[in-house]
């Protein structure tokens, strides 16, 4: 494949909150950026998994979905003018001589940089398949591991397996949208928060929804789209309805590529400091979930404050002899004509 170069001052791997943030806090400072990520749209996990799933913990926000949260950080973002490139992996990230890296994707697409941003949460990631035969058939027709359009789900006869949060969650919030709605998981102990538990139970008790100790058996179906589906309990084999099915038995992350980079990691994580957050190669910083430091806190936040702290030391990299002056977008008309503001 013929290579092709695009010049520019950072690549930010991975196009999660905090990988758009990191956006804004460096167009702050006149950088300009290309984000790379393995999905094919902004969001990361927020908008691959949880597009809908309330969010509580974002500062200004009482709720937000993890669609609205990527909406409103693409917007924020927009006066920036970054370049986004879908559905890509990188392959290898070399220091040059002359300063500065070059980063190749699985498609041969070279970048030449000053800076390279890792803000690829726990790197690729994909949901567990359960151990069912032929579940293969059925995915993304009737058998889904996330939500993306709540109305796809309406008066459908839905099956969620899980008894974590991300199971509950999906219970409490599709059960008014279903024809009838089934909770299956192997033992009368849940992993989510006590509230949700709680309220699914009284929806058992009301009758307006079935919990099933028990684990997947065979799924029916044609072309795709299940029918019904058995599940093996403690002293019988029930048989239930079902037209859509949600297992929820976690993510398995993968490190990829970023384990072959020459970083210093530990657990699987990228080790940085926590002045700058760069990584043990100058010039490589790692900000959100997949880095890691003594006190770390895999939240959105904490990866928002990583980003502006490492906008700053990106800036000394990639122009050395500019003095740099901290500034507040309220105060500042520098900046707000950078962003647009009237």
């Amino acid at each position: 494949m013929n290579e092709t170069h695009i010049t520019t001052d950072v690549v930010v791997i991975g196009a999660g909150p905090v990988g758009l943030f990191a956006v804004f806090e460096l167009g702050l400072l006149d950088l300009k950026c290309h984000l790379i990520d393995i999905l094919d749209r902004p969001g990361g996990q927020c908008a691959e998994l949880y597009p809908e799933k309330p969010i509580y913990d974002i500062p200004g926000f009482s709720v937000i979905s993890g669609q609205e949260l990527t909406d409103n950080l693409m917007k924020q973002i927009e006066p920036f003018g970054a370049v986004f490139h879908y559905n890509r992996m990188i392959n290898n990230v070399k220091k040059l001589d002359s300063g500065g890296f070059k980063v190749i994707d699985d498609e041969g697409q070279v970048y030449e940089c000053k800076v390279v941003v890792v803000a690829a949460g726990g790197g690729s990631f994909q949901p567990k398949r359960p151990p069912v035969p032929g579940i293969e058939v059925f995915e993304d027709k009737s058998v889904f591991y996330s939500v993306r359009r709540m109305e796809e789900f309406k008066d459908q006869d839905i099956v969620i397996v899980g008894g974590g949060d991300s199971a509950l969650d999906w219970v409490l919030s599709l059960q008014p949208l279903a024809r009838s709605m089934t909770l299956v998981h192997r033992r009368d102990n849940f992993r989510a928060a006590p509230d949700s538990v709680n309220k699914m139970k009284e929806l058992v008790a009301a009758g307006k929804m079935k919990l099933i100790l028990g684990q997947i058996g065979e799924l029916n179906g044609e072309n795709g789209m299940l029918s019904s589906m058995t599940i093996k309990s403690a002293d019988e084999v029930l048989s239930i309805p079902v037209t859509r099915l949600l297992p929820f038995f976690g993510l398995t992350m993968k490190l990829g590529p970023v384990a072959d980079w020459g970083l210093d990691l530990e657990n699987n994580l990228i080790t940085v400091d926590t002045e700058k957050f760069e990584t043990s190669v100058p010039g490589v910083f790692a900000i959100g979930d997949i880095n890691t430091y003594p006190g770390k806190l895999k939240l959105i936040l904490s990866g928002f404050h990583e980003g502006a702290l490492m906008s700053q030391a990106a800036k000394r990299i990639i122009s050395p002899d500019e003095r740099i002056i901290f500034q507040y977008t309220t105060s500042s008309t520098k900046l707000q004509k950078k962003l647009g503001v009237k």
